[in-house]
């Protein structure tokens, strides 16, 4: 018994380590500007450009839904225009944030892990050392650099896309006139609610690009390598969005008060 505790204990301190290692690996790689720099801007179209339509279609859908939702919550209890109060919150301050993130992890943490994984075990990586490259610096820094900075650009875009189909959605279903939504809308409006919805998906995004970084080039095995690290980048990109969530509401949201 004792015995399988210390192999555990050992196995998790060694994992911490490589964490570490990892981090200071690509860290280092981020001084080679003239390496990572060249592939910055095509990592932003493939994580963030393209993507923009999946984060656009569930914003509108989250708009219409919250909007029909928070006339049923609200019916008889308080005015209408409390719908706009509603849709403005919960847009700006959670549900886009996370779900467009959780969406995007699904993407682009599967396409980062398995495309590094690919490279990995058709030794690609080797190659890039033996030609003198930094495998974190072309590979790492670019793709950790575009998804923290298309996360908040991405889900800014969709919290607009999200109050305007909330909004039609208010007028044409649920009978509030557009004065009233209006009205909610900017009621209780603070800037801090769109600058706590962008900054916490920034980490988002710097999460799921390190987190699909590393399981790619941790794969082994071949074919099936590759599709455990992608579906290990998926799934811990999602837990760990949902921890960050709750770290930001702690920390950010206590601080307001």
């Amino acid at each position: 018994m004792i015995a399988a505790i210390g192999r555990l204990v050992r196995q998790r301190i060694e994992t911490l380590g490589l964490v570490g290692e990892f981090f200071a690996d690509a860290a280092r790689g981020i001084r080679d500007v003239t390496t990572w720099g060249a592939n910055a801007m095509q990592q932003a179209r493939r994580l963030g450009v393209d993507s923009l339509p999946l984060a656009l279609v569930i914003a509108a859908f989250t708009g219409i839904v919250l909007a029909l939702l928070a006339n049923y919550a609200l019916t008889g209890a308080v005015p209408l225009y409390f719908v706009g109060v509603l849709l403005e919150k919960t847009v700006t301050l959670e549900l886009t944030p996370v779900l467009t993130g959780l969406a995007l992890a699904g993407r682009v943490g599967a396409n980062i892990a398995a495309e590094l994984g690919t490279m990995k075990v058709t030794e690609q990586v080797d190659a890039l050392e033996t030609l003198a490259y930094d495998p974190y610096a072309y590979l790492v820094v670019p793709r950790v650099l575009a998804a923290t900075l298309m996360f908040p650009l991405i889900v800014g875009l969709a919290m607009v896309v999200a109050l305007i189909f909330g909004y039609f959605a208010a007028l044409g279903i649920v009978g509030i006139t557009s004065s009233e939504f209006s009205y909610g809308a900017r009621l209780l409006y603070k800037n801090f609610d769109v600058e706590y919805g962008l900054v916490k998906s920034a980490s988002f995004g710097f999460a799921t690009a390190i987190i699909g970084c590393r399981a790619g080039l941790r794969t082994r095995g071949g074919a099936e390598g590759v599709g455990r690290a992608a579906t290990s980048a998926v799934v811990f990109s999602a837990v760990m969005i949902l921890v960050l969530d709750a770290f930001w509401a702690m920390t950010w949201l206590q601080a307001q008060r």
